[in-house]
């Protein structure tokens, strides 16, 4: 299991790119960190999850 936004969820084995698509995220929008290391945005389809990991994902929001 992986921890994300400190839910438990079965995500290891998947990369972080195929992660925050199933979820509804949009690369674009958003920054990812995983084991208190931020992960490159080139490198979300390259970086697999693992069990044990613990990620933050992070929406930007406009307005004002």
């Amino acid at each position: 299991m992986v921890t994300i936004n400190g839910e438990q969820v079965n995500a290891a084995g998947k990369t972080v790119a195929e992660y925050l698509e199933e979820a509804g995220y949009k690369t674009a929008y958003v920054a990812v960190e995983r084991n208190r290391e931020i992960v490159p945005r080139a490198t979300y389809g390259e970086v697999l999850l693992e069990d044990g990991d613990v990620v933050e994902i992070v929406r930007f929001v406009g307005g004002g």
